[in-house]
């Protein structure tokens, strides 16, 4: 079911549902672009070590992407002391995100879902976002070392926040 809202005076449309707690997390690998290079993360990497929140942003860039991959990225430690990585996702080029995260100070990787694949797969793509086709709805899971998802949340509106101390609870 797809809906039209206005924002800024320009529609967007969003699909209702992301994928749901107590479900396995689909595996993926993308590139996220560093100093050396293009490297690869993969979900089946962190599997039995570590829990992993996936954190997709709308567009490198942006005011409200650039606030919270940066307070994310101040709060870091945090997420460390419970074990956990954090993970930045949206349709940007691994070039576009690594310049984005350069400029904003932004201190956890960003991967590229440049094909949109991984965003389809955990159902969190706008239909069209201000004249765009499919960019990442600004969404938050928690993956447990086992691969369960145990934490989702997926807002229709770009500009909401995810409730970071629901999803630090859900660690």
């Amino acid at each position: 079911m797809s809906k039209d809202i206005e924002l800024c005076d320009a529609p967007f449309q969003f699909v209702d549902m992301a994928i749901e707690k107590g479900t396995s997390a689909p595996n993926f690998t993308l590139k996220c672009k560093t100093a050396e290079g293009l490297v690869d993360y993969s979900l089946g990497d962190q599997l039995n070590k570590r829990k992993t929140v996936l954190l997709f942003f709308p567009l490198a860039f942006t005011s409200v992407c650039q606030d919270e991959l940066c307070s994310v990225s101040a709060g870091l430690d945090a997420y460390e002391q419970l074990n956990a990585s954090v993970w930045g996702i949206s349709v940007d080029s691994p070039f576009a995100q690594e310049a984005f995260a350069r400029s904003a100070g932004i201190q956890i990787p960003l991967l590229s879902d440049f094909n949109r694949e991984v965003s389809a797969a955990y159902d969190v793509l706008y239909e069209q976002l201000l004249g765009f086709k499919g960019v990442a709805k600004r969404s938050a899971f928690v993956i447990s070392e086992s691969g369960e998802v145990v934490y989702a949340w997926s807002s229709d509106n770009p500009k909401d926040l995810p409730p970071f101390e629901e999803l630090q609870a859900a660690l």
